[in-house]
């Protein structure tokens, strides 16, 4: 398997913490040296290991906003 390269661009927080220390974060990352995107996943303390996630362009993290506004009114 290819390694992945990442950079972490912009952190915006911490959504939850794991009893083992990991964190649940939306960050801005670039992906291989791509435009970074809207991130959302679990981290490691120290950010060497992560688990699985999604990204999202701006279009669409501008979608998911719309959706979970419309469905927190409920």
């Amino acid at each position: 398997m290819a390694d992945i390269k990442y950079e972490i661009t912009e952190t915006f927080g911490v959504i939850s913490e794991s009893a083992r220390g990991w964190t649940k974060e939306l960050n801005l990352v670039s992906w291989n040296g791509a435009a970074p995107k809207f991130d959302l996943r679990d981290w490691a303390p120290d950010h060497a290991k992560m688990g699985k996630g999604i990204t999202l362009s701006a279009q669409e993290a501008e979608k998911l906003y719309e959706l979970l506004k419309h469905a927190l009114e409920k």
